[in-house]
């Protein structure tokens, strides 16, 4: 913690809290999340929110590759200084600005790079998704290693999982309410969209809970560092679809199926519901496999004039 103090200070720099900045500062914890990552030396790690650059030389120090991206200009300037033999040598890429365009997107320039890694070709924000395929992740290009401000964790997690297959896997502090989220199962307070897409995706293992004084400034929240390792045949490739229709099944939780079928899909009774599903189903009931079934039970009943029967 006094070293991050003494570098802030040395250019006149604090800690942001409008930026979730809470500095991981526990270099045990910093070991154990680059070991829990498992990357080797020459593999490529992408990390989100760098700060002053505590993790980025635990990577580098490992002969990681490292694409950073810091949205903080004074932090970026400090890195730029601090690490330019390695940015110099390529084996740090440093990108300045927010990680996210919006929230259904990544910045443009870090799409490319991580597109460009995966053997993929870009995309605009907003257009299509690419056609639905079995996801191949045999020659996996990069992993997310990351003490993740608290603001971007969700949306620039669910990116990387719906988008970038040759993400595998995603290592990460976040707030406890957002990892707990991540790994919930059905029937618990915590279940929800987030779940589904982690379960359909990955395997989902919490690995420690970080209280606040393992960060400087100390947060309001507790932590919790967690692992995501991408499986290798993902519940689907329609990754969006079934991203799409949970959110509209998990938008009134509590509520029967049957009418939210009915308001969301124009489901008209009587309708063949998938094993173990009824019309008095609730969503946080459900196992993502059911709700899986739901979707394709829905789609499949889509009459030409958008009802179901």
């Amino acid at each position: 913690m006094t070293t991050i103090k003494d570098l802030l200070s040395a250019r006149g720099l604090a800690p942001k809290k409008s930026l979730g900045q809470n500095f991981l500062v526990d270099h045990n914890l910093i070991k154990k999340l680059v070991d829990v990552s498992g990357v080797q030396a020459g593999e490529l790690a992408l990390e989100i929110g760098p700060g002053t650059g505590v993790l980025t030389d635990e990577l580098l120090s490992r002969n990681v590759r490292v694409i950073a991206c810091e949205l903080d200009d004074g932090l970026h300037a400090l890195l730029q200084d601090r690490l330019a033999e390695q940015i110099s040598s390529g084996q740090l890429t440093l990108i300045k600005g927010d990680c996210l365009d919006g929230k259904r997107a990544l910045n443009p320039g870090l799409r490319r790079l991580l597109r460009e890694s995966s053997g993929q070709s870009d995309y605009v924000a907003g257009a299509a998704p690419p056609t639905p395929r079995r996801l191949d992740i045999s020659t996996p290009s990069f992993r997310l290693i990351a003490n993740l401000p608290y603001g971007a964790a969700t949306p620039l997690m669910t990116n990387l999982l719906l988008d970038y297959p040759g993400c595998s896997g995603l290592f990460v502090t976040v707030q406890k309410e957002v990892g707990d989220r991540f790994g919930a199962l059905p029937d618990t307070p915590d279940y929800g969209p987030l779940s589904v897409i982690a379960f359909a995706t990955t395997h989902v293992e919490r690995i420690a809970k970080l209280p606040p004084e393992c960060f400087w400034p100390r947060p309001d929240v507790t932590s919790a560092m967690i692992a995501l390792r991408r499986r290798a045949d993902p519940l689907t490739p329609r990754l969006h679809e079934l991203a799409d229709f949970v959110q509209a099944v998990f938008e009134q939780r509590r509520k029967q199926l049957g009418g939210i079928l009915r308001e969301k899909f124009s489901v008209r009774e009587p309708f063949a519901y998938p094993e173990g599903v009824s019309p008095k189903s609730r969503a946080e009931n459900l196992s993502p496999r059911q709700l899986l079934a739901l979707m394709l039970a829905v789609e499949g009943g889509t009459s030409r004039t958008g009802a179901v029967s």
